[in-house]
């Protein structure tokens, strides 16, 4: 947690230029991290408001062990509501765009659904342990900052299942007590799982799918407050031509709703899967 806490924390070359390291790893970039980082970046420009939303696309492969340059553009400072973009390049070329959106505080109407039931954390098997154990690589299994554990593990067999999911999630390690961390650690976090989501009614588990994701939206309805369990229930509706769509929505213990999302992500059978 703490090399991730540090990877959210950007060198300031400008007023509206900044840069982001990226880990050592195989594989391409993780997208949660160049979501996070850009919106790090936007929130450094911004004198008051919390992030209330961002819609972003992810334009390429991001790659690991080269450090990433944030451009913010100003797009509005208005007395409510301050609108940024941020554009993430990486060896010269952009990977990522976002429109993120902050807002000051307001007292207003409020009401959501009631939170879906799901057994507790407790007792439930290790998102990764459960990976490893689907691939068949007992070695497979990764350090991760973030702990996940499911509800609605995927059928190892590759059975279809309904396109529905529950997984807990929670830092792996202390948060530092900085509302601006725990935004960011919420946004990495929202890029978990959603694309297994939209995957499981054709049957395909870790093993038999590639997937990356396309565009992201998140909306934060209350100030995220990410140093406990978090649950993550997403469903996805509709799936066509190698793309799926996946909507979710982030709830605290208590039940209440902190955001939503909405991804749209391609999804690919191997050759030879």
């Amino acid at each position: 947690m703490q090399r991730l806490v540090g990877l959210l924390t950007l060198d300031s070359l400008d007023s509206d230029l900044f840069v982001g390291e990226t880990p050592e790893g195989e594989g391409r970039l993780f997208g949660g991290l160049v979501a996070a980082q850009a919106v790090m970046a936007g929130i450094a420009t911004v004198g008051e408001g919390a992030l209330h939303s961002l819609h972003a696309y992810f334009l390429r492969p991001g790659h690991h062990g080269v450090p990433i340059r944030y451009v913010v553009h100003r797009i509005r400072d208005g007395r409510t509501f301050t609108t940024r973009r941020i554009v993430a390049y990486q060896a010269g070329e952009a990977i990522f765009s976002l429109a993120a959106s902050f807002a000051r505080p307001e007292e207003g109407v409020s009401h959501q659904d009631e939170a879906p039931g799901a057994p507790g954390p407790e007792g439930l098997e290790d998102w990764e342990l459960l990976r490893a154990k689907m691939l068949g690589r007992p070695e497979a299994v990764r350090s991760q900052p973030i702990d996940v554990r499911a509800c609605d593990p995927d059928d190892p067999e590759g059975k279809p299942q309904e396109p529905r999911k529950r997984v807990w999630m929670r830092p792996n390690g202390p948060v530092p007590d900085d509302p601006r961390i725990h935004t960011g650690l919420l946004v990495y976090s929202t890029d978990r799982t959603l694309l297994s989501t939209a995957s499981r009614p054709h049957g395909l588990p870790w093993g038999k799918r590639s997937v990356a994701s396309l565009d992201h939206a998140v909306w934060i309805h209350r100030p995220p407050r990410f140093d406990d369990w978090i649950l993550y229930a997403s469903e996805s509706p509709v799936a066509h031509a190698a793309r799926g769509l996946v909507l979710g929505a982030l709830y605290d213990r208590a039940g209440i709703r902190i955001a939503s999302v909405a991804q749209e992500g391609l999804i690919r059978i191997p050759r030879g899967a």
